[in-house]
């Protein structure tokens, strides 16, 4: 949701069918997906909640580049942080994986129906030919 006072902008993509979806949220959550370590977080984390230090010990890469990574997933809404007295948790949101499906999804109804024009002129074409 957009908030007219913050510095943040909002855009709008208005797909072919005419759904608006964040363009902000949207690109931070395919960010956040783009890279490896970030999807090998995610698909670790979609078996359950883990520490951090459970999560940061499966990379060979210092403490601080798993925090940047996870961070990046937070920003996206894939992920959440709960402390729990001295540890930090992890647990993986999947809602905002559904805004990408979606907006993929409103694509290839608009290739689908792209594909099925042209495919329709050269069954035309095809009984065109056969009359003449």
């Amino acid at each position: 949701m957009c908030e007219f006072g913050s510095l943040k902008l909002c855009l709008y993509d208005i797909t072919p069918y005419g759904v608006m979806i964040g363009m902000d949220q949207l690109a931070d959550i395919l960010t956040a997906i783009s890279h490896p370590t970030r999807r090998a977080i995610i698909g670790q984390l979609a078996s359950g909640p883990a520490r951090f230090l459970d999560v940061a010990n499966r990379f060979d890469t210092a403490l601080n580049a798993v925090t940047k990574h996870l961070k990046l997933l937070e920003r996206a809404g894939l992920v959440e942080r709960r402390k729990k007295g001295r540890e930090v948790f992890i647990s993986f949101r999947g809602e905002p994986l559904r805004q990408v499906a979606g907006w993929v999804h409103e694509y290839e109804r608009f290739w689908n129906q792209r594909l099925d024009e042209f495919e329709q002129y050269f069954k035309d074409k095809r009984k065109k030919r056969r009359k003449e």
